[in-house]
Order: C-alpha cells, then structure tokens, then sequence
C-alpha cells in the first residue's frame, strides 16, 4: 500500500513594506534631477542645471540616512547610488560645463570632459571597494576629495558668473585647467574631511542648529554667494590638509 502524497502548503510570498522604498526613490529622484539638468545645460537655462544639481547632491545625502534609518539597505541600492553618483557628480557637471564654456575650445575641452568624468568613475569605484572590506581601517577621512564635493567645485566657475551676471566668463583654457585640477584631486591621496563622524559637546548642538538655519536661509536668499564661500572654504581645508599632511614630525 502506497503512503499517502504530502500536500505543502503553498509558499507564503513576502511582503516588502512600501516605506522602505522610499530611499531608492529618492536616488531614481536624483538621476532624474541629473538628466533634466543636461538637458537644461544643452538648451541654454545654465543656472536651474546647476540648481538641479545641488537638489541631487541633497537627495544624495538624503537617502542613504534613510536607509539606515529605516534599517532597509540593500545591495541594489548601493549600487543604485552608486550609478546615480557616477551620473550626477562626474556625467552631468562635466556635460553642463562643456555646454557653457568649453564647446568652442576646440577638441582640448571635450578631453577634459572626458578626464573628470573618467576620475569621478575611478574614485567612486576606489571607495565601493574600500567599503566592502571586512578589516578596513577606521578613518575620520576620506582619500581624495568625493564625488559630490567634487562636482560642488567644479562648478565654481558657473557660480562666480550667476553671482557677478557676467557673460561672457571666464576664459574656457582657465575653466578647462581647473576642472581637470579637480578631477585629479578626487583621485589623489589627500586625506579629506569626512563629516560623518564628527561630534559635539551636547551644550553645543544649539549652537549648530542655529548655524545650519543661518546656512539654508543664506542659500535660499544669496545662492550663489553662499555657493561661491562655501567652495573656497573647502578648497582652503583642503590647502591646509595638504600642508598639515605633508608636514614631518619632529
């Protein structure tokens, strides 16, 4: 006599609260915010590019203290933000950039496009593997300047005409010489500042949220202005890094 069939039950399928998508809308938010700000670069409306880009540097801070706050990081999102870093930071300024200034500096622009876009894809595949390491070391910095920061930067030029309506700007060899300065100090060995784990006395955190108010109330009213400071303050952190870095112990 046969023994009777087991009946399974069928497989309960999971269920993913829709919450915990929201991080990796918030990256599909930003590389949208990246491709409009192309395509407002080719059609000439230069300031809402560089604008869209600032809002996808936001949206990048944003979404992986999302994810870790909600406790839903995933592999697909890490390489989601990741592709939206390479598009936002080291495509798009590089892309707007050469639409402003660089287009008519014959094929020497288009080259150095193409050497900080290629050493934004080199730092961000450096740190991807730096933060799979298992027995990585313990920094308060980064190696080389990040991508974000990076494009912060290598938009400088744009901020300076916005700020004093200039047009034409400055001269495209100087813009071209710049941008390639800063794509090779994303992939240098500079120890830059890393925010994340600085702390403060608890009596203090008054303090810093009245600045972070004065901070957004300036961008909101002096954009461009606030821009410009806040990118020639991390240049000179940057300077004083190098000179503390190099500097031999006694």
């Amino acid at each position: 006599m046969s023994e009777p069939e087991q009946v399974t039950a069928p497989r309960e399928k999971s269920k993913l609260p829709v919450l915990h998508l929201l991080p990796n809308l918030l990256t599909i938010a930003a590389i949208c915010a990246g491709l409009t700000a192309i395509r407002f670069g080719y059609n000439g409306d230069f300031q809402n590019a560089v604008k869209l880009i600032l809002f996808a540097g936001i949206l990048d801070g944003l979404d992986g203290r999302l994810a870790r706050l909600l406790r839903c990081q995933s592999s697909v999102g890490a390489e989601l933000d990741s592709l939206a870093d390479f598009l936002n930071f080291g495509v798009a300024p590089g892309l707007i950039l050469h639409a402003w200034a660089l287009h008519d500096f014959r094929g020497i622009g288009w080259i150095v496009v193409l050497v900080y876009t290629i050493c934004c894809v080199l730092r961000l595949a450096r740190f991807n593997v730096m933060s799979r390491l298992e027995d990585k070391p313990a920094t308060d910095h980064f190696v080389g300047v990040p991508s974000p920061a990076g494009a912060m930067l290598a938009l400088l030029p744009m901020y300076l005409a916005f700020l004093f309506h200039e047009d034409p700007h400055l001269p495209a060899e100087v813009i071209a010489a710049y941008l390639l300065v800063v794509g090779l100090m994303m992939i240098g060995r500079l120890p830059t500042p890393s925010f994340k784990n600085i702390t403060i006395r608890r009596e203090h955190a008054r303090y810093l949220m009245v600045g972070a108010v004065l901070i957004a109330s300036a961008l909101f009213t002096y954009l461009w202005l606030t821009l410009v400071l806040a990118s020639l303050a991390y240049i000179a952190g940057l300077v004083i890094t190098f000179v503390t870095s190099r500097r031999k112990p006694a």
